[in-house]
């Protein structure tokens, strides 16, 4: 097998594929074909079948990178033959018949607490007053606060999609935990991680970990690039 030469990025819940813009130049100026995907995160059924389209349209081998509940997309979308390698950015890693719901039902004891309202027509937001310190902590607050109030509503459907078969269970990954995150907690990052097997890497950043920290990410994913030649 070639060296993976294409990237293809998704984004998690409450935000979109725009926050990307900062890994996306890191690995252009690499020379990487890098396409980003815009879920429209209503059901995981859906966002791993638009997933798969954008994986369709590759060239050849492909690095697919999920954060947050985009992990729980490129596990489920990730058993695509274009799929060459997987990278998990603070992200969930669903085993089979596993979701977001069972993933996050049982938090640790002292462990954070996502300012997740109650749902508003079958969908979720975040406080946005409790926005930037959650999920942006490490932003200046300014952006933190835009992204508050550009929330994408986030479907309960997609966080309670199960997954099929865990392409991390077939495809070598790696995972970046920020050891910061107040969204999902670091321990169960490593847990998560030690479970596929994954190699695995640390980051002092918040859970907009692939915003304030976009040099770590577009490492791993070189590195899971060229362990693919």
């Amino acid at each position: 097998m070639t060296t993976a030469r294409n990237v293809v990025l998704v984004h998690g819940g409450f935000v979109d594929g725009s926050g990307w813009q900062r890994v996306y130049q890191l690995l252009r100026q690499d020379g990487f074909n890098v396409s980003i995907v815009q879920n429209p995160t209503l059901s995981l059924e859906d966002d791993a079948a638009v997933t798969r389209r954008v994986l369709q349209r590759q060239d050849g081998p492909t690095v697919l990178v999920g954060h947050s509940y985009g992990g729980a997309v490129i596990s489920e979308a990730g058993t695509h033959p274009a799929v060459a390698a997987l990278v998990y950015v603070a992200a969930f890693a669903p085993d089979k018949g596993e979701s977001v719901n069972t993933l996050i039902a049982d938090p640790p004891p002292g462990a954070p607490v996502p300012p997740i309202l109650p749902p508003q027509d079958g969908f979720l937001y975040l406080d946005r007053e409790k926005f930037p310190a959650s999920f942006a902590g490490d932003l200046p607050l300014p952006e933190a606060e835009f992204m508050a109030d550009s929330q994408v509503p986030w479907g309960m459907d997609a966080l309670a999609g199960a997954v099929s078969e865990p392409a991390w269970r077939q495809k070598h990954s790696w995972y970046l935990v920020a050891t910061d995150d107040r969204m999902i907690p670091p321990p169960a990052q490593h847990a998560m991680a030690e479970r596929a097997g994954a190699t695995v890497a640390e980051t002092h950043a918040s859970h907009s970990v692939y915003l304030s920290q976009p040099q770590a990410v577009a490492d791993l994913i070189r590195q899971a690039a060229a362990a693919t030649r």
